[in-house]
C-alpha cells in the first residue's frame, strides 16, 4: 500500500478518541478509503474483522440480525468470519457503511460498549441520502480521504523532490533556471497521473499514459454508474462533465443552466449540492466582501467548479474525441500547452487547497469606468488578514488584479502571492513563487 496521511490521522484517532468515537474516513469513490482502513487494522491491532456491505453474503448479514443484543453479534460475527475478536486490541471494519444504515446507526451502542474499536468508510453523498429511517450517530469522528496529494505521489515515486522543495522554498532565494524547470516538469508529471491510487499504481509500474489513461478513464465510469443511482435523469453527469468545459470557456462563474440545458429547478440546485457532497468536485464561492469573515460573505449562486482530482481533470477536458488535443500528455509533460491553459494549474491549486483543509473563496469586482472586472483567484484568512492567490501558466508581468486588491483592501492584505511556473522573485509584498511551492506556504501560514 501506498503511505497515506489519513494512516496517520487514524494513529490520532486510536490513541486520543477510539475510546468514544469510530473513525468514519469519508471520501469520493477510488480514493483509498478501504486500503487505508484494512491496511491500518492490519498493522495497529492484535486482530479485524472487514465487513464489505457493497459484497457480502447472506449468512454474514444475518448475522446483524442480532446486532441489539452485543454478547450473541460477537459471538455469531466471530464465529461466522472465523475470526477471533480481543478486547481493546482488535477493530470491525464497516466497509460501504452508507448501504446498510441500521448497523451505522448501532454505532453508538458499539462504541459505549467498549470492547472494540471501529472504522467506517463510506461515500458521503451515500451516507447522507440513507438516514431516512436511522438516527445519525454522533459518536464518529470523520476523516476525509483526499486524492493522493503531490507529496503522497512522491512518495509512491521514491522521490526526494518534496524536501528538495522545502529547503529552496526556506532559502527565499531563485532556484535557477535549470532547477526549476526540471522540478516544474515532476510536478506536471504528477498532474498528468492524479493522486487515484489505481492511477499512480499504473504510472509507478512503468506504464504508458495510454494505459494510465484508462485506468482514470474507468475511474469515471464508476463516477458516472454511481450519479446515475441517485439520479436517473443524467443531470448530475451533466454537471460532472460541464466543470472542465466551463472551466476552458473561461467562465466568470458556473452556469447551472448551461450545464443541465435548461432552465434551473429547486432540483437542480439540489443535485449540485448532491455531486459537492460526493467530493468528486470542488466548490469555490465568490465573496462579495473580505473586509468581514469570507464564510459570511459568500454568495451562494455566484461560484466555481473543480475537479477533486487533477488527473481526472486532464483525462476528461483531453478525451479522445478532441482531435485537437490527441497528444495532451505530451504537450503537458513539455510544457507545451496553449497559454491560456491556467485553468489546468487553477485546478491543482485548488486541490492543494483543499487537502490542507481550506474552504476555496474568490472576489470579484468591478473596474472604474469599464465593463470589466478584476478577479483574485484564491483568497486564504490567515488570522484576521486575507492572503490573496493569483494563479498564472505563463505570463507574470501583468498582475493588476492583485495590485488592486493589495490597495482596495491594505487593511486586510498582508503577503500576496503569485502563482505560476516561473522562478520566485518578489516586487514588494508580492511574491512570485513556482506553483510546486505552494504546500509549503501553507506550511507556513
Amino acid at each position: 500500500m501506498f503511505k497515506r496521511k489519513a494512516y496517520e490521522k487514524l494513529k490520532i484517532w486510536k490513541e486520543k478518541y477510539s475510546k468514544d468515537y469510530s473513525a468514519l474516513l469519508i471520501g469520493a469513490r477510488r480514493v483509498g478509503k478501504s486500503t487505508i482502513a484494512e491496511e491500518f487494522a492490519k498493522n495497529e491491532y492484535k486482530s479485524y474483522i472487514k465487513i464489505d456491505f457493497a459484497d457480502i453474503k447472506k449468512e454474514l448479514l444475518q448475522v446483524f440480525d442480532d446486532i441489539n443484543d452485543l454478547d450473541i453479534f460477537f459471538m455469531r460475527l466471530q464465529a461466522s468470519t472465523n475470526t477471533k475478536l480481543y478486547e481493546k486490541e482488535s477493530v470491525i471494519i464497516f466497509d460501504e457503511i452508507q448501504l446498510f444504515p441500521k448497523v451505522r446507526q448501532a454505532i453508538k451502542y458499539l462504541v459505549k460498549d467498549g470492547r472494540y474499536d471501529y472504522i467506517e468508510t463510506g461515500s458521503l453523498i451515500s451516507i447522507k441520502k440513507n438516514v431516512k429511517d436511522i438516527v445519525i450517530p454522533s459518536e464518529e469522528h470523520k476523516i476525509n480521504v483526499f486524492p493522493m496529494d503531490y507529496e503522497e505521489f512522491l512518495w509512491a515515486t521514491g522521490s526526494d523532490n518534496y524536501d528538495t522543495i522545502r529547503e529552496l522554498y526556506k532559502t527565499n532565494k531563485k532556484v535557477g533556471d535549470k532547477l526549476n524547470n526540471k522540478l516544474m516538469r515532476d510536478l506536471r508529471v504528477y498532474m498528468a497521473v492524479g493522486g487515484m491510487p489505481q492511477a499512480v499504481s499504473a504510472y509507478v509500474e512503468k506504464k504508458n499514459f495510454d494505459d494510465i489513461d484508462f485506468v482514470k478513464k474507468e475511474i469515471l465510469n464508476l463516477y458516472k454508474d454511481d450519479f446515475r443511482k441517485i439520479d436517473s435523469s443524467g443531470r448530475i453527469s451533466m454537471l460532472y462533465n460541464a466543470v472542465p468545459s466551463q472551466l476552458a470557456l473561461n467562465k466568470k462563474r458556473f452556469i447551472l443552466s448551461n450545464a443541465v440545458g435548461k432552465r434551473v429547478t429547486s432540483k437542480d440546485k439540489e443535485l449540485l449540492y448532491d455531486i459537492i457532497d460526493s467530493k468528486t468536485v470542488l466548490i469555490k464561492h465568490n465573496v462579495t466582501d473580505v473586509s468581514s469573515t469570507l464564510e459570511q460573505t459568500k454568495d451562494i449562486d455566484d461560484y466555481k467548479l473543480y475537479l477533486s482530482d487533477t488527473g481526472l481533470f486532464i483525462s476528461m477536458l483531453f478525451n479522445d474525441k478532441s482531435k485537437a488535443y490527441i497528444d495532451i500528455y505530451s504537450k503537458l509533460l513539455s510544457d507545451k500547452l496553449p497559454v491560456n491553459m491556467g485553468f489546468v494549474y487553477e485546478n491543482f491549486v485548488a486541490q492543494i487547497l483543499t487537502s490542507f483543509g481550506y474552504d476555496l473563496y474568490f472576489h470579484t469586482w468591478a473596474k472604474e469606468n469599464s465593463s470589466h472586472s478584476y478577479e483574485i483567484d484564491f483568497l486564504v484568512p490567515h488570522g484576521l488578514k486575507i492572503i490573496p492567490f493569483e494563479v498564472k501558466s505563463s505570463v507574470i508581468h501583468n498582475h493588476n488584479s492583485i495590485d488592486a486588491f493589495k490597495e482596495k483592501y491594505s487593511n486586510q492584505v498582508t503577503r500576496q502571492y503569485l502563482l505560476s511556473q516561473k522562478d520566485v522573485d518578489r516586487e514588494n509584498e508580492l511574491y512570485f513563487k513556482p506553483i510546486y511551492m505552494l504546500p509549503f506556504i501553507l506550511e507556513e501560514l
